[in-house]
């Protein structure tokens, strides 16, 4: 089992979950993080670290989000690995809870 990051974490991408990653299995698109499936431990540690609550245990994500699962696994063979926690959008907080956002994800 693997955690996925799902819609909410577009454009808002605070990383506070990077921080907590003891096998530094998120990469970073443009806005939006991902999880890559083959990397992650299930330590659970990045879930309660994200303050847009868009990270969800593979079996726990809501059922309107179920397509983030592939989305993730995808993206993560595409994109750079992150390591470190960088600085979060400008705007973040506005783009927080905001329904809709998969349009405005940015590869």
């Amino acid at each position: 089992m693997t955690f996925v990051v799902t819609e909410n974490c577009i454009k808002c991408k605070y990383q506070d979950c990077v921080e907590v990653c003891p096998v530094d299995c998120f990469y970073e698109g443009p806005n939006f993080l991902v999880i890559h499936p083959d990397e992650c431990i299930d330590c659970a540690l990045c879930e309660p670290e994200c303050p847009a609550n868009a990270i969800f245990s593979e079996d726990e994500v809501p059922a309107s989000q179920k397509e983030f699962t592939q989305l993730n696994a995808e993206l993560a063979e595409i994109w750079p690995n992150i390591t470190q926690k960088g600085d979060e959008p400008a705007d973040a907080k506005e783009w927080d809870g905001k329904p809709g956002k998969l349009a405005l994800l940015e590869r």
